[in-house]
């Protein structure tokens, strides 16, 4: 049976599948950057390879949104894990804010037999990443706040060690089915401290430059693949925020559309693209991704 893969910005290579309902398994990636309105991104010099290379083929939306008044870091991230923030406006690490809750997408994943596996730059992959170090930000790591993941906050977890791992270890091609990529804080547009260059943009367009193509040229992504690069949050306001999709399944060419996307609406995606129910929170109310693709379960 042929694989079908997405990448939701993420990385490489083929899956392990589960048996096909009306579609064929896919392989999700998904690449989260950080802290830019759209507008900063689109026609931005600094975002050369945005703009000029990934665009040009890309479906991509015009008016996505972190949920609203939901800011800084940490919460969006929770939110495209489980469709809510948990009532926690701050970026503090797991153990102040852990979670106790299975209610989340990797749990449903697990349930259903799915492999997941999430990506870090900075991190050794010998403990569970529970603490911000360098340029590591916990906050940009949903997973490590959620009980069951971490067998509550231990930095020991053979659970949280066996599912964060490091990125290196998916550029050399170990892939599971859902694979959260998170770039380090140079790389993501976070910050600029140390980082290459002064330009948070910049910085972030030639990472993307640097690892997509490894993407686009994966048999995941050339049978099936879809690529999603989103934005964490807005720095003004609520967004728009970035939303790019790049798959053979989807509409591409520089398709756009301005229809109204929260982070609910990638995380309704992703449940649909796996088939796991319930819906997560305030997935239920979201409109998902669908437009963007040509083909859509």
């Amino acid at each position: 049976m042929m694989f079908r893969a997405v990448v939701l910005i993420g990385v490489l290579l083929m899956s392990a599948a589960r048996p096909a309902t009306a579609q064929q398994p896919r392989t999700v990636f998904l690449i989260l950057m950080e802290n830019q309105n759209w507008s900063f991104i689109k026609g931005n010099p600094g975002a050369w390879y945005i703009n000029h290379s990934l665009l040009p083929m890309a479906s991509y939306a015009e008016q996505y949104y972190n949920p609203p008044g939901l800011h800084p870091s940490e919460p969006n991230y929770l939110w495209l894990e489980a469709g809510t923030a948990f009532g926690i406006h701050d970026d503090f690490d797991p153990v102040r804010n852990h979670q106790k809750t299975a209610n989340h997408l990797t749990a449903q994943l697990e349930a259903a037999g799915i492999s997941w596996r999430a990506y870090a730059e900075g991190i050794s992959g010998k403990d569970c990443p529970l603490v911000s170090f360098g340029v590591y930000a916990a906050k940009h790591n949903p997973f490590v706040f959620f009980d069951d993941v971490t067998e509550n906050n231990l930095r020991s977890s053979r659970n949280c060690i066996e599912h964060i791992r490091p990125y290196a270890e998916l550029e050399n091609g170990t892939v599971a089915r859902y694979n959260f990529i998170t770039p380090d804080e140079c790389h993501d547009m976070h910050s600029v401290a140390g980082c290459k260059s002064g330009s948070r943009i910049a910085n972030g367009d030639a990472w993307l430059s640097e690892q997509i193509p490894k993407i686009l040229a994966s048999s995941a992504y050339q049978n099936g693949g879809v690529l999603i690069i989103t934005w964490d949050e807005a720095i003004v306001g609520d967004g728009p925020i970035g939303m790019i999709v790049l798959s053979p399944d989807a509409k591409g060419n520089g398709y756009h559309n301005d229809i109204h996307y929260t982070h609910s609406s990638t995380l309704r995606t992703l449940q649909e693209l796996f088939g796991v129910q319930p819906l997560l929170g305030d997935a239920a109310n979201a409109i998902d991704l669908s437009d963007l693709f040509r083909t859509f379960p």
